[in-house]
């Protein structure tokens, strides 16, 4: 299976993500910068986390509008499993791939810990090596992570199951606990967690290599 890591200027957790898919899962990676007009021969699309362009104006806002970000949406609507993680998060929320818009955390100030997550829905693509109800140990590390959407769109997001991940102690503010959402198609996910930091025991929690791991299980049954 062959991924892509997206670099923006301001990108500082793309070389996490590269090691967990190369170094943890034994797959093939490689950094595409934000200027590259092509993804066709990528089967997954990973948005790391950072500081695109600086968050100015708001996180994610400017790198909504980077030349890659057309492969990327025509990647999402041809199913390729797409994963945005803390500012990717923020990205495909900007993009209008997933519903939704950040605040800041309601405390004001940057959170860097980790934090208990629950899975609310293992039939995803990248849910499937997990339990459901499951607590897993995940990092966070973002300032703006406080999840906000209108009461119609949440209505959606239960309907549709697409909440992923939830809280357990909400260190946010992020409606309902929300840490991570799916599109309705099911291939697009984003989280504000950050799994990449959590594949191997030296890094205190193993528990980000089954969501890599259940990505590389879809590929492959796929192909079947």
């Amino acid at each position: 299976m062959k991924y892509a890591v997206i670099v923006f200027p301001g990108s500082n957790c793309d070389i996490d993500m590269y090691h967990a898919i190369e170094d943890v899962l034994g797959e093939t990676v490689e950094y595409i910068w934000h200027e590259t007009t092509s993804l066709d021969e990528y089967d997954a699309i990973l948005l790391p986390g950072g500081f695109s362009y600086g968050d100015y104006l708001r996180s994610g806002a400017i790198a909504r509008f980077a030349p890659i970000m057309k492969e990327v949406e025509k990647a999402a609507e041809i199913g390729k499993p797409i994963l945005g993680v803390c500012n990717g998060f923020q990205v495909l929320l900007e993009a209008g791939l997933l519903p939704g818009a950040m605040k800041k955390n309601d405390q004001l100030q940057f959170i860097c810990a980790t934090e208990t997550i629950i899975v609310e829905n293992n039939q995803t693509i990248f849910t499937s090596e997990y339990t459901l109800g499951e607590e897993i140990a995940i990092p966070i590390a973002h300032g703006e992570g406080n999840y906000y959407c209108d009461p119609e769109t949440l209505e959606q997001l239960k309907k549709n199951n697409q909440i992923v991940f939830r809280y357990k102690n909400n260190p946010n503010g992020s409606l309902e606990d929300i840490a991570g959402i799916i599109n309705k198609q099911g291939n697009v996910l984003g989280m504000m967690p950050h799994p990449e930091r959590a594949v191997s025991a030296i890094l205190g929690s193993e528990d980000g290599k089954r969501l890599f791991q259940s990505i590389l299980k879809h590929w492959r049954e796929q192909r079947v």
